[in-house]
């Protein structure tokens, strides 16, 4: 499994931890740099991401709210807000991934890790999130 790869699994798994037990994402994301619970490390990758995610809350959480088309963020599957909050940051924040690789990778997670429908879901979403891109930056 890529590095890149890696790091997002567990961004996602941060993300999707802190809120089920419901604690700062923020928080925890200091808690696990500071004292690991895995022998390795939180990738820096990783961070990135959950920093990012964290910076653009707000703006992450309208854009999918708008454009998922019937379905409210608590409505999605935690998975699947995990991992759209991951690739709506990598599409609008973050110019060195590719905007086909972030919706792929985040594809990749709910298909692993989700429902069935999660993956068609998703892959719909950030596209739709990729067309609208110019207004968002």
């Amino acid at each position: 499994m890529a590095a890149r790869t890696k790091a997002r699994k567990r961004a996602l798994e941060l993300l999707f931890e802190a809120e089920q037990r419901g604690v700062n994402v923020g928080t925890l994301l200091e808690e696990r740099i500071a004292a690991p619970t895995t022998q390795h490390p939180l990738p820096e990758y990783a961070v990135q991401l959950v920093r990012g995610v964290l910076e653009h809350w707000g703006e992450i959480n309208e854009t999918l709210t708008t454009y998922s088309q019937g379905w409210s963020l608590e409505r999605m599957a935690a998975v699947d807000r995990a991992a759209l909050r991951l690739g709506t940051w990598e599409i609008v924040w973050n110019d060195q991934v590719p905007d086909g690789v972030a919706i792929s990778e985040a594809v990749a997670l709910v298909q692993d890790m989700s429902t069935d429908d999660s993956p068609r879901f998703v892959n719909g979403l950030l596209a739709r999130v990729l067309e609208i891109k110019p207004t968002l930056v």
